[in-house]
């Protein structure tokens, strides 16, 4: 636990994942927020209890739960504070929440279709029914508030919502411009590059998202915003935005320049690239791996340096 000012403090809570620790922030203001709530375990659970009491709170002193984003990491607990009568979130949060049906079993037809035509041979497609799988580590409710771009954050006027899609689709993160203080999420994180992670459009008759382009579009944003401080979901707080985000973007780039190598020696399904680009992964997290390499062909393909077919029901892609 760290006292970051006297509005904010970040608890760290264990998670069963590989990306290890995930912090959530408790926010002072008008309403006494929680940022995040972490993953659906005991382990969990006693940790954030541990250190609100440190702080001087309990459970049942949190008035509001924030999202940043649906992933399981972030959502696990927000059944546990009796007093919090709102979630605070992106629209796109809510049917994870709910446990939508309807929307689970589209979401699973999308990734059999989409799969498919990547080329994924149906050896593979035990993957597909663990989509469900982390949902035991989050928590089920409703949002009751709906934020976006340019909203303040209820009970913290100082704090203004800025989307920030790219690894999730309902991915907000807050800013607070007196200070250039960041509550990122996922989406600004030190150690790593976060994933930009494929899901289905909202509607059926929408084109799928991009989330490489949204990730560097929304990177770009966050560089003109006048950040300081980074206060991400994983990993220490950081403030060297400026000389980072260019980095990491330079380093996707190279990324995408290695898939177009391979692109030139050959047409290839997005499938057989990611064996290449992912030979020791691709078999046991092939969900992924995929969304990363449709991710760096979606830069490409922005760039206009690789085109695609679709042939007998599969995505064929080539160098221009």
């Amino acid at each position: 636990m760290k006292v970051l000012d006297k509005t904010i403090s970040q608890l760290t809570i264990p998670t069963p994942f590989a990306v290890g620790d995930t912090h959530v922030y408790l926010l002072k203001g008008e309403t006494l927020s929680l940022v995040d709530a972490g993953v659906k375990t005991k382990e969990a659970w006693d940790a954030l209890k541990m250190q609100l009491k440190e702080l001087g709170y309990a459970p049942g002193d949190i008035e509001q739960i924030i999202l940043t984003h649906h992933h399981p990491d972030h959502i696990g607990l927000i059944e546990q504070f009796p007093r919090a009568e709102n979630i605070v979130a992106h629209k796109n949060v809510n049917p994870w929440l709910t446990r939508d049906e309807a929307f689970f079993s589209y979401y699973e037809e999308f990734f059999k279709d989409f799969f498919n035509k990547c080329g994924v041979p149906s050896k593979y497609s035990a993957v597909l029914n663990k989509l469900r799988a982390p949902l035991n580590y989050a928590g089920q409710g409703q949002v009751t508030k709906v934020i976006d771009e340019g909203d303040i954050l209820p009970g913290h006027e100082d704090w203004q919502v800025i989307e920030t899609k790219g690894h999730a689709q309902s991915h907000l993160s807050f800013f607070r411009d007196s200070d250039g203080a960041f509550i990122g999420g996922d989406h600004l994180l030190h150690h790593i590059t976060p994933n930009p992670l494929l899901e289905p459009p909202q509607q059926v008759t929408q084109d799928r998202p991009r989330p490489m382009l949204q990730y560097r579009t929304n990177l770009n944003k966050c560089l003109s915003l006048g950040i300081k401080t980074v206060f991400p979901g994983h990993g220490d707080v950081f403030s060297d935005i400026d000389a980072l985000l260019p980095v990491q973007m330079e380093k996707q780039e190279k990324r995408a320049n290695n898939v177009y190598k391979l692109l030139v020696e050959k047409t290839q399904t997005p499938f057989e690239l990611c064996k290449q680009i992912f030979p020791k992964q691709y078999e046991k997290q092939l969900d992924l791996t995929i969304s990363e390499t449709i991710g760096q062909l979606d830069y490409l393909e922005d760039q206009g340096v690789v085109g695609k077919m679709l042939k007998d029901g599969v995505y064929y892609y080539y160098a221009e």
